[in-house]
């Protein structure tokens, strides 16, 4: 069964670094580049990086907005 919301799930999606070390101390949702909202819980690395999220970051430049700080995995 999936509860999941499709392709989201497959990906390791960017997200800011601090965000998503709130969300290890509390517990609360991040927000990927993407849109994705989720609470982060499983290794980012056994994941291939979302496309969006990829196309996303590159458009924003060297230190052009946010840093990518790093990625979160999947639900």
């Amino acid at each position: 069964m999936s509860h999941g919301d499709g392709d989201h799930e497959r990906f390791a999606h960017y997200v800011q670094k601090d965000k998503i070390m709130a969300s290890a101390l509390d517990g609360t949702p991040v927000v990927a580049l993407c849109g994705k909202v989720w609470v982060p819980g499983r290794d980012p690395k056994k994941y291939p990086v979302c496309p969006l999220c990829k196309e996303i970051y590159e458009s924003m430049g060297a230190g052009g907005g946010d840093d990518k700080g790093g990625k979160g995995g999947g639900k």
